[in-house]
């Protein structure tokens, strides 16, 4: 992660728990790394479709959050997020990486591919997202 990337940190409760890991971030784009652990599989031994939606909706929300060098982040909201599962995965270590398709005053639009070790294309999302100034809890 470069320097402009530590500056901004995750402060994320939720990836932080399963062991997802911001990697880079900046302008336009954002990428999330995680190395599969039992507890991130489902009853059929794969990735939890949950978890890999998780690292698409990061990986799609932070991209639109930094607009300009040197900005700092507010945060965001997702108003719709569309994923295609396209292969299975059970072990080693995954990536989701997003970036800025269109951005408007307040809402943006994004992508992300989430891929494994090899390269191997495991899902897609494209959605649309909402930037707020603070936190503000049930308000789009």
């Amino acid at each position: 992660m470069s320097e402009s990337d530590k500056q901004h940190g995750l402060n994320n409760p939720l990836l932080e728990s399963l062991g997802i890991a911001l990697t880079r971030w900046g302008v336009g784009i954002s990428e999330f790394d995680l190395a599969i652990a039992p507890k991130h599989l489902n009853r059929g031994g794969s990735l939890q479709g949950g978890v890999a939606a998780t690292m698409l909706d990061a990986a799609c929300g932070y991209a639109g959050l930094i607009t300009e060098p040197n900005e700092s982040p507010g945060n965001g909201l997702t108003l719709m997020l569309t994923i295609s599962y396209l292969s299975r995965v059970s072990t080693g270590r995954i990536r989701a990486a997003g970036r800025l398709t269109r951005s408007g005053r307040s809402v943006y639009f994004a992508s992300a591919e989430l891929i494994n070790e090899q390269g191997g294309l495991i899902a897609t999302a494209q959605g649309a997202f909402k930037r707020i100034a603070e936190r503000s809890a049930g308000s789009l």
